[in-house]
């Protein structure tokens, strides 16, 4: 048995390519199939089966587009209600892929319907978790209805422990989440790979022996999500055609200042610190780039459903139009470049301050507003005296209550707090961006 890790880092998941040397597995792919079509040839093998542990909440799932390019069979479980054709699968149902004896268990917690995969070749043994047992956590369990949120917990204290009875303690555990997914009820834990022996040892939901309590504890440190998981799973339970990651022909100058005139949605991919320099004039700062989140933050922060203008470096926007179709933003359109003035000529470019810390605490006047964007738990766990907290997220619909006067804006690491201080400045705020981290401030 070989297991090839297919990585969304940008939206901390994994999915996976098994295989027996000659026909092969997925689980829980993601929407652009190309990378699994690309690593099934790399392995010469052929996709027979493609498996989903379930609806999944934070991205569309690419499973029924490679199952129909392959004609291979689809399990997904039975109780879920799809408005497809699949194999439909329960606890304890097996399926043979090639030399593979794959074993469906039911894992309730992340879902209700959550089904964990036990994969063996006769003498190794792969658990696939999906947002069940994550390395040092477990999946987060609010997602499906506030009111199913005790009950999901405690299934998920249970479901842990039946993987636990059903795998061996060598075998290798392979979860889709867990790697900054906000799936996860807690951090990752850092590590590459691990066992079921190895999470009985460390993983807090082995190790609490009172299952009230590891529910509390559970409970009451998840955190926010972002809003646009609400459209995620219904979208997984129609089927999600296959994604359009073709790079459009970039706009013309004249179009690109029309937008911003009407106010539509223009999206700066450059650096934050480039934004800051010079910009469009209500264009808005997303910061493209290697763990910046793009993705869950563009998703969560602005209007769903609107049409977006990427504006960027081509390589930029290329991979930008891929991982927003991964959670069904689609066709965004495009002006290709990282000179301002060049991309709008109509349109005044404009900037704002980016300081430090040391320039906050002398460069404060009376009067100026202190806006913290991290999240409210961050907040409460410290803040500058007199901050006032608006969550990122929460920023277009509560501009009204930020006080009159020029506005430091911070956050944790300095991007979210670009992102704010493009917000704040677009809707005529008075505005400088404190580009540093919050660690390094002494409070």
């Amino acid at each position: 048995m070989d297991v090839v890790v297919i990585e969304t880092r940008p939206l901390g998941d994994r999915s996976y390519l098994v295989h027996d040397g000659q026909v092969a597995l997925v689980i829980d792919p993601q929407r652009d199939t190309d990378r699994v079509e690309a690593a099934a040839a790399e392995a010469n093998v052929r996709i027979t089966h493609v498996a989903e542990t379930h609806l999944h909440n934070d991205y569309l799932t690419g499973g029924l587009i490679l199952a129909r390019a392959h004609g291979a069979a689809y399990l997904v479980n039975g109780a879920d209600a799809v408005e497809f054709e699949r194999v439909e699968m329960a606890d304890g149902g097996t399926v043979q892929v090639g030399r593979l004896t794959v074993k469906a268990v039911a894992t309730p917690g992340h879902t209700h319907h959550h089904l964990s995969y036990v994969v063996t070749d006769g003498r190794e043994q792969a658990v696939f978790s999906g947002g069940s047992l994550l390395y040092g956590s477990v999946g987060r369990t609010d997602l499906v209805n506030d009111g199913d949120t005790e009950q999901l917990t405690h299934a998920q204290y249970s479901s842990v422990r039946r993987l636990a009875a059903e795998a061996r303690p060598e075998a290798a555990l392979y979860p889709t989440h867990g790697f900054g997914s906000f799936c996860s009820s807690g951090p990752a834990s850092g590590v590459y790979g691990s066992t079921i022996g190895e999470q009985q040892g460390t993983n807090h939901a082995f190790t609490d022996p009172d299952e009230e309590h590891f529910v509390r504890e559970l409970i009451n440190n998840l955190t926010a999500y972002p809003s646009y998981y609400a459209h995620m799973a219904p979208a997984n339970r129609r089927g999600p055609d296959a994604p359009d990651l073709a790079v459009p022909e970039s706009l013309d100058p004249d179009e690109l200042t029309h937008r911003l005139a009407d106010g539509e949605w223009v999206v700066d991919l450059r650096h934050r610190v480039a934004f800051a320099s010079s910009h469009l004039q209500g264009s808005v700062s997303f910061e493209y780039g290697r763990g910046s989140s793009f993705t869950a933050y563009l998703g969560w922060v602005l209007p769903w459903n609107r049409q977006l203008t990427l504006v960027g470096a081509r390589d930029d926007v290329e991979k930008a139009i891929r991982d927003l179709s991964r959670i069904g933003i689609d066709s965004p359109d495009a002006a290709i470049g990282t000179e301002p003035s060049a991309l709008a000529p109509g349109t005044a470019v404009a900037h704002y301050p980016l300081v430090g810390w040391a320039e906050l605490e002398h460069g404060r006047a009376a009067g100026d507003v202190v806006l913290d964007v991290r999240r409210t738990d961050e907040y409460d766990g410290g803040h500058v005296a007199g901050a006032v907290n608006i969550p990122l997220h929460e920023l277009l619909g509560r501009m009204a209550e930020i006080p009159d006067g020029r506005v430091w804006v911070h956050c944790a690491t300095g991007y979210r707090s670009g992102v704010a201080a493009s917000l704040l400045q677009r809707a005529g705020r008075n505005v400088v961006h404190v580009d540093a981290k919050y660690g390094a401030l002494e409070v």
